[in-house]
């Protein structure tokens, strides 16, 4: 008898420990009237330029939509690690800050990246934000700058706002970044359009992709360019603005272009600098909001 209370005893005491095992942590409530949008760019260490772009472009976000948060995440860990050891400045990756959002109990997301296309950054950017689906009531993510045929319109009718007066004999060129992806089809899509609005003495090359420098140069010669304004077709007038289009190197666009007779000037503004450009961005992040864009929903 004894015997067999003890086994009853050691079954009661197994199967609670199961069940309590298999009960269902409670789901962390969300407050419905917090709401954010998470502006998400490559990121730059130059404090000059992200002042006048990156938080530039925040700033607008934060007037355009009041009843948002608008939280900065940068995909750029290297970038991410020199601020913070150099300039002691935090910013969160996109893990870090929508590990964030949801310890703070946010119930709507609104993602937006500062990218120019759907490239490599984006398909990541999409990747990572496809592991918090359920973790928020609303979460979706705006599109890059360039997507639509209606962007690269838009986008050309911005850029006229920076474009000099170009005579017969004169030329802009805007360096891209480039990309591996085959994305990297959107810069000559640009210059097509460009072109066909009317800027047709405007060629647009790449530092990582292509058309490179190479290609665009032979663009100036078909056209009998002398005189040539090197522009950066990046958000951020950073590194490569500075160095690799406008430095001082031998392997510099400016310096190779010198060196084969042009004259040559150079405006260093990143995109985020560019009103119209800004408003582009803000379009996309009221269509994630209406739904137009991707959306990931519970």
């Amino acid at each position: 008898m004894k015997k067999m209370l003890v086994l009853m005893m050691v079954f009661i005491l197994a199967l609670g420990a199961t069940t309590g095992c298999s009960q269902k942590p409670q789901e962390v409530s969300k407050d419905p009237n917090k709401k954010a949008i998470l502006v998400v760019s490559f990121g730059t260490s130059y404090a000059d330029t992200r002042k006048l772009t990156i938080e530039a472009t925040e700033k607008r976000f934060a007037e355009e939509f009041p009843d948002y948060d608008i939280v900065r995440a940068f995909t750029a860990q290297t970038i991410i690690n020199i601020l913070k050891e150099r300039d002691k400045i935090d910013v969160y990756n996109v893990k870090e800050a929508l590990d964030y959002l949801k310890s703070q109990k946010y119930s709507e997301v609104i993602i937006q990246p500062l990218h120019i296309m759907n490239g490599a950054e984006y398909d990541e950017l999409l990747a990572q934000v496809a592991a918090y689906e359920g973790d928020f009531d609303k979460l979706k993510v705006g599109k890059p700058l360039l997507t639509t045929t209606e962007d690269y319109l838009e986008v050309v009718k911005a850029l006229k706002a920076q474009l000099p007066e170009l005579k017969d004999d004169e030329a802009v060129v805007f360096m891209g970044h480039g990309t591996h992806h085959f994305a990297n089809a959107t810069y000559s899509e640009l210059e097509y359009v460009l072109h066909d609005l009317g800027h047709k003495n405007v060629f647009v090359g790449t530092v990582e992709g292509y058309p490179g420098l190479e290609q665009v140069m032979n663009r100036l010669k078909e056209n009998n360019i002398k005189k040539v304004t090197l522009m950066p077709f990046m958000l951020v007038a950073g590194d490569h603005a500075t160095n690799d289009m406008a430095g001082d190197e031998d392997d510099s666009w400016k310096t190779v272009l010198k060196k084969a007779g042009y004259e040559v000037e150079v405006y260093l503004h990143g995109l985020g600098e560019n009103k119209g450009i800004q408003d582009i961005y803000l379009k996309h992040a009221h269509e994630a909001i209406k739904g137009q864009e991707e959306a990931h929903e519970e």
